[in-house]
């Protein structure tokens, strides 16, 4: 893995890159698409570790930080050319937002490629073990301040919570965090 840029050489060109797309003609339209990441497409396990979270209040905010973590990204993927290295941790519900941006491909595309940015993101190889003082935090802070404690929720906390959850979804009949469940739809319409 590349060496990582200094955080406040990261943290100017997130800041150009996040100005860049949000000056976009599209950028309107893409931001619309992306907090449409609503029941159609629902986790067990990212924005429910936010306390009293509310898919209504929470979307555009957690928007504002998936866009910034995104930019991050793509500054490391900048100065690196190793998409690796460009996977810098990032918290759990904020992920999750990055999910609902990348799952608009064609406008992100086109207004990474006027922008000439490229967005990183790889499930596979995603860090969402994100803690306070890593690089991800040093980055954000020298780019936009400290980042909202409600979404940047640190790993450990966000495993906490899952254990939480977890005891909460099995009692509901909820199993592995949502990904299969003991619910009957009986009975069976003729």
């Amino acid at each position: 893995m590349n060496t990582l840029p200094h955080a406040e050489r990261t943290a100017e060109r997130a800041r150009e890159i996040l100005t860049a797309v949000a000056a976009d003609p599209e950028f309107a339209a893409f931001r619309a698409a992306s907090l449409r990441y609503d029941e159609d497409w629902t986790c067990f396990s990212g924005g429910p570790v936010i306390s009293e979270y509310d898919q209504a209040d929470d979307a555009a905010p957690l928007f504002t930080e998936g866009l910034r973590a995104l930019c991050l990204k793509a500054a490391v993927f900048e100065a690196t050319g190793d998409e690796r290295a460009a996977e810098i941790p990032v918290a759990v519900p904020v992920d999750e937002m990055t999910h609902a941006m990348i799952a608009q491909p064609q406008i992100l595309a086109r207004i990474t490629a006027r922008v000439g940015a490229q967005i990183i993101h790889q499930t596979d190889q995603e860090h969402t073990d994100w803690t306070r003082d890593d690089y991800t935090h040093q980055a954000y802070r020298a780019a936009w301040g400290e980042p909202p404690a409600r979404y940047w929720i640190t790993h450990a906390e966000v495993a906490r919570r899952l254990g939480i959850l977890r005891a909460k979804y099995e009692a509901a009949g909820f199993r592995r965090m949502g990904l299969a469940h003991s619910i009957t739809f009986e009975p069976v319409p003729a």
